[in-house]
């Protein structure tokens, strides 16, 4: 089964069959519930209800030529599983409503016409103190709650692991990718040379790159930045936890730091952020650093680097500031 808007009349069969529709309902709209980079993904709405169906196949959705564990998509099913048995957890994602492994599709509560966060990358955007401490507290509580010894095997996430650390540790740093950063922002290429040629950094990102792919002590959301909030009424929920693996903490907090030094949040901001998390959950602050650091180069000269509006001169900034985290 291929979810496919364009066949209302059989997506309402495999849901009737599914049991998450009624043999009564018919569906009255269709349509795309954000810009998604990973998974085909439908808001689907009845005379009685909405629903957000998500289908991973073997690729990446926006860039079908990447080659994309489709299992991903289940895996993200049981983490919802998991948190819902935390109350704090819970209430600040969508409820699970279904789980269709054989095909790669789960549905999900339709949290209303929300927005993510990512206009905070553009000027003058800020991200309220209400909205900080229920963003740190979520990543706290996850990281608290789910501390084991031995990981649940599916949120292990090899393979979605494996991807990740590709385009995290490695892509971004080889001298000859075949993707043209001049194609983003011209004099974008010849910045990021200064890092795909520095063998002593190369060495050691690799060495984080070891950390990141061994098994870690707790659970973690694994893609914690504005693409993964979403602004609803009831103040920020928490969305896409494909990525989720078990790890070190400091790679969910350190994504989270990086993202908001992109975004061009102030100081304090950050600052109040690691204090929130730190009443919760402790942290190793150099390696939150480093993997904040990583997280901001491959955001800059990997693939698909986000669309900020910095110009060459902040970008530059930027990276010589990530590059200090592993002096």
């Amino acid at each position: 089964m291929l979810l496919n808007a364009q066949e209302p009349q059989l997506l309402r069969d495999y849901l009737v069959r599914r049991g998450w529709i009624d043999e009564s309902e018919s569906i009255t709209t269709l349509e795309k519930p954000g810009e998604g980079n990973m998974n085909y993904i439908l808001r689907i709405s009845t005379p009685i209800r909405s629903l957000i169906v998500k289908q991973a196949r073997g690729y990446v959705e926006k860039y079908p030529t990447i080659v994309a564990p489709a299992e991903r998509a289940i895996i993200e099913g049981h983490f919802y599983e998991a948190v819902q048995d935390v109350p704090m957890l819970a209430e600040q994602m969508p409820h699970l409503l279904g789980l269709d492994p054989e095909n790669n599709i789960l549905v999900l509560e339709d949290l209303g016409r929300a927005r993510d966060y990512t206009n905070l990358y553009q000027p003058g955007q800020l991200l309220g103190d209400d909205e900080q401490v229920v963003l740190t507290e979520y990543l706290a509580n996850l990281h608290h709650h789910f501390a084991v010894v031995t990981p649940t095997p599916v949120l292990r996430n090899k393979a979605m692991r494996a991807l990740n650390h590709e385009h995290l540790f490695v892509y971004p740093f080889q001298i000859d990718n075949r993707f043209d950063l001049d194609t983003v922002q011209p004099g974008l290429q010849e910045l990021a040379m200064s890092y795909k040629t520095d063998s002593a950094l190369k060495t050691a990102i690799q060495r984080l790159g070891d950390v990141y792919l061994a098994d870690g002590p707790t659970l973690l959301h694994g893609d914690y930045y504005p693409g993964s909030w979403l602004r609803t009424d009831a103040g920020p929920k928490i969305i896409d936890p494909e990525c989720c693996f078990y790890g070190p903490p400091e790679y969910d907090l350190g994504v989270f730091v990086a993202h908001l030094q992109l975004a061009n949040q102030p100081e304090s901001t950050r600052k109040r952020v690691l204090t929130v998390y730190r009443e919760t959950a402790s942290f190793d602050e150099k390696l939150c650093q480093q993997f904040s650091a990583v997280e901001i180069m491959r955001r800059l000269i990997g693939l698909a680097p986000l669309p900020l509006p910095l110009s060459l001169d902040q970008k530059a900034q930027l990276l010589t500031d990530a590059r200090k985290a592993f002096v």
